[in-house]
């Protein structure tokens, strides 16, 4: 046996909170998806989701917010959880399908790409553009393939919009968060609520940076965490914006009263609702100022690490385009096709929304800093050269 017959040692992980707190926390690349803080098995991370911040944060004084005792001692778990650390796309795509994306997958590795709706009119109405991912979660709660979702909720009945982590553990609990918010809410922080009450198959709905969390701890081995959640549904996402739009756009500049708000919408425009009936359009391009600040590096518009994505974008206001990109995800999609509880039609029939799909991925991508890894960059084509006016 000669020195090039032996497989080079595996190197041990061990980066700790003090390294997540320099290269993603504080460096602007924290997405506050709050993976890191369900997988500390020690509970020394906090979450603040005030005033826009939406970041973890260390609870010990010992060794100050930059560093961790536990992580001192040998504990890892925050970063094996955070999909944003270091090689973490291509360690998710190498986990999930065997191989790092190519550069033509712009919008990530994807099995199957088709328009989907819920056929039960109650779902179908419940939901947005369709009620599909009402519809996977109604359907796997009651085949027995998890136990509840992680979603989120509306705060209160004040109408204030303000979206929160929630628990659905039933039919009516999954209408009750049926329905886009445009606000952030880290899903991942009801898995201590669904722990605590015993529940161990859990789903996770959530926006294209959460939905890559529980594949991050599959393929980092984070723990338990990782084992339980069981499927993972994202959510396509360009960005979210602070709460402060409600007040600081909808009702300064055109009069709408968040408590009187009952949907929204993007589609080219933000698209308003109100309780009289009134629809509203407002330019997005006068909503940029409230994009939270986490999303402004964001390089994953297409949740190209959930085990089914979706979006309405495209010209059909109630089907959903789906990716499914996980044998998971193509068992349970097959299932209900089977027994009739979706149905489907080929993403041909709308070429704009696979365009505007991969359009979107592009501009996402395109946000990736520099001086982070290269991976999400791959294939990212330069921004056209505009001609002097």
């Amino acid at each position: 046996m000669t020195a090039t017959d032996v497989a080079p040692a595996k190197t041990r992980w061990r980066a700790q909170w003090a390294e997540l707190f320099s290269e993603v926390v504080t460096s602007g690349l924290c997405t506050g998806c709050a993976g890191c803080v369900i997988s500390c098995p020690h509970d020394v991370l906090g979450y603040d989701d005030t005033n826009g911040v939406y970041r973890p944060y260390h609870l010990e004084e010992e060794l100050g917010p930059g560093d961790c005792g536990h992580g001192v001692r040998g504990c890892t778990s925050c970063t094996r959880a955070c999909p944003r650390f270091r090689d973490w796309e291509p360690e998710v795509d190498s986990f999930l399908f065997g191989r790092p994306r190519e550069a033509g997958e712009i919008s990530g590795v994807a099995k199957d790409v088709f328009l989907a709706r819920a056929t039960d009119p109650a779902v179908h109405a419940a939901g947005q553009d369709g009620g599909l991912v009402s519809a996977i979660l109604i359907w796997c709660l009651e085949h027995d393939r998890i136990d509840a979702a992680l979603v989120s909720n509306l705060e209160g009945e004040a109408g204030t919009w303000k979206a929160l982590p929630g628990l659905a553990r039933t039919r009516d609990e999954v209408l009750a968060a049926a329905g886009s918010r445009y606000t952030y809410s880290a899903n991942t922080l009801a898995y201590t609520r669904a722990i605590e009450a015993g529940l161990e198959r859990l789903a996770l709905v959530g926006m294209s940076c959460q939905a890559s969390v529980p594949a991050m701890m599959k393929a980092r081995k984070a723990g338990k965490p990782a084992r339980r959640l069981a499927l993972s549904i994202g959510l396509l996402c360009s960005k979210t914006f602070d709460d402060a739009i409600f007040e600081e756009l909808l009702e300064a500049r055109y009069g709408l009263v968040r408590s009187e708000i009952v949907k929204m919408n993007i589609k080219g425009v933000l698209q308003v609702w109100m309780r009289d009936g009134a629809y509203h359009e407002i330019p997005l391009k006068e909503a940029h100022a409230w994009t939270r600040e986490g999303c402004k590096t964001c390089p994953d518009f297409a949740a190209e690490h959930a085990d089914i994505a979706t979006g309405g974008i495209g010209a059909f206001n109630d089907w959903t385009l789906t990716l499914v990109r996980t044998d998971t995800g193509r068992e349970i999609i097959d299932a209900m096709v089977s027994d009739g509880v979706i149905e489907t039609r080929p993403g041909d029939d709308d070429p704009g929304a696979v365009a505007l799909l991969r359009k979107l991925s592009v501009v996402s991508r395109r946000r990736w800093p520099d001086q982070a890894v290269a991976a999400p960059r791959l294939g990212v084509p330069p921004p056209k050269v505009r001609p002097p006016a």
